[in-house]
C-alpha cells in the first residue's frame, strides 16, 4: 500500500471504531491514527534504504514480534497518562499498516512474502527494487494523482474517506493548523 492508502484505511477502521464506541474522534485521535499509519514505514524505510541498518524496508517495525510489545506499552503508558484514545487510535492505526500490507498477497496465496510479519524469526522474503531512498520517495510524491485516477474505485475510496472525515468533522485540521501558526509566529517574534 502508498502512504495514502495506508492513512485512508486506517482513518476508516478508527472512525469505524470510535462509532460504535459511541466516541467522537478528536484531533488528538486522528492524528495519533495518522502517525500509526504510517509508523512502520516511518521507522523501517529510512533504516534500510537511507542507512543500510536493517536488512528491508519491511522489517522490525513491520514485524508483530515488535508491534505487539510496542504497542502492549504504548498502551500502557498512555493510559496511565490519562491518553488511552490517542493511544488506541495509534494501535488501530499501527495494526492497519502491517493488515494493508498483507491483504494484496492474501488472494494470490503468496504467503511466503509475508514473513516479514514474523522477522526475525523467519527470513524477510526476496524483495525487488530496493532503490536509493531519494528515487522511492520521488515515486511516492510523483504517484497519487496517477494511482487516483488508474481507477474509478480508488476515487470512491477516496470520496469515502472524505466523506466519513467531514461526518467526523474533519478532525485533526484544526490542531496541525495551530501548531503551524504557533511555530511561525514563534519565528516572527
Amino acid at each position: 500500500m502508498w502512504p495514502w492508502t495506508h492513512l485512508a484505511f486506517g482513518y476508516l477502521l478508527v472512525s469505524l471504531l470510535w462509532r460504535l464506541r459511541a466516541n467522537r474522534v478528536t484531533g488528538a485521535v486522528a492524528v495519533a491514527a495518522a502517525v500509526g499509519t504510517q509508523f512502520p514505514d516511518l521507522v523501517d524505510k529510512p533504516l534500510a534504504w537511507g542507512l543500510g541498518v536493517l536488512p528491508a524496508g519491511r522489517s522490525l517495525a513491520h514485524s508483530v514480534v515488535t508491534a505487539v510489545p510496542l504497542s502492549a506499552v504504548v498502551l500502557y503508558v498512555a493510559t496511565r497518562r490519562g491518553r488511552s484514545g490517542p493511544a488506541l487510535a495509534f494501535v488501530v492505526g499501527y495494526g492497519s499498516h502491517l493488515v494493508g500490507d498483507t491483504i494484496p498477497k492474501l488472494p494470490s496465496g503468496d504467503f511466503d512474502s509475508l514473513t516479514f510479519l514474523l522477522w526475525p524469526l523467519l527470513p524477510l522474503p526476496e524483495y525487488d527494487g530496493a532503490e536509493p531512498v531519494v528515487a522511492n520517495l520521488s515515486e511516492v510524491v510523483a504517484t497519487p494523482v496517477a494511482f487516483l485516477l488508474a481507477s474509478p474505485g480508488r476515487l470512491a475510496l477516496l470520496a469515502l474517506v472524505i466523506a466519513v472525515w467531514w461526518a467526523d468533522g474533519f478532525p485533526g485540521v484544526a490542531g496541525v493548523g495551530r501548531y503551524v501558526t504557533r511555530g511561525v509566529n514563534h519565528d516572527i517574534d
